[in-house]
């Protein structure tokens, strides 16, 4: 059972979001955005939908957060993905200046942490590997079904 607000429980929902992705054949990496315990946004990959390579996951659901703060900077927030950001997603992450990144599967190809360590800002903490298993089937799945 997974408890309430811990980095399980909102990785979980960060993986609801994956599943519609996959469900509309978009690549499974799904993103929430937390304050105060609350989700505030919530957000999949539709690079696909959207015919836009940016439509990441983090980009959207960042979108969603400062609209509703109304604040550009998310200093008080907490970012849960089911797969490590690229770069694109992290020199966003940067600028946003979140309290928390949490991130399930390792991008051992595209992953942000294969250019550098010191990607994110400074005050950001980072963690990986929350539900990386569970994160990183979905992945496996979808992509073992379009080379079939």
């Amino acid at each position: 059972m997974i408890e309430v607000f811990t980095d399980e429980y909102f990785m979980k929902q960060a993986l609801n979001q994956a599943e519609i992705a996959y469900s509309e054949d978009e690549v499974p990496v799904g993103a929430i955005i937390v304050s105060e315990n609350k989700i505030i946004a919530k957000a999949y990959n539709q690079t696909q939908k959207l015919t836009d390579v940016t439509a990441h996951a983090e980009i959207i659901a960042y979108s969603s957060a400062t609209q509703y703060l109304d604040n550009k900077y998310l200093p008080k927030c907490t970012l849960y993905v089911t797969l490590e950001p690229c770069v694109m997603c992290a020199g966003m992450l940067k600028w946003a200046q979140f309290e928390k990144i949490v991130f399930g599967a390792t991008d051992l190809k595209n992953g942000a942490g294969e250019v550098s360590d010191e990607i994110y800002h400074k005050k950001t903490e980072v963690v990986s590997g929350v539900m990386s298993t569970e994160c990183g089937e979905i992945l496996t799945r979808f992509f073992q079904n379009k080379r079939s």
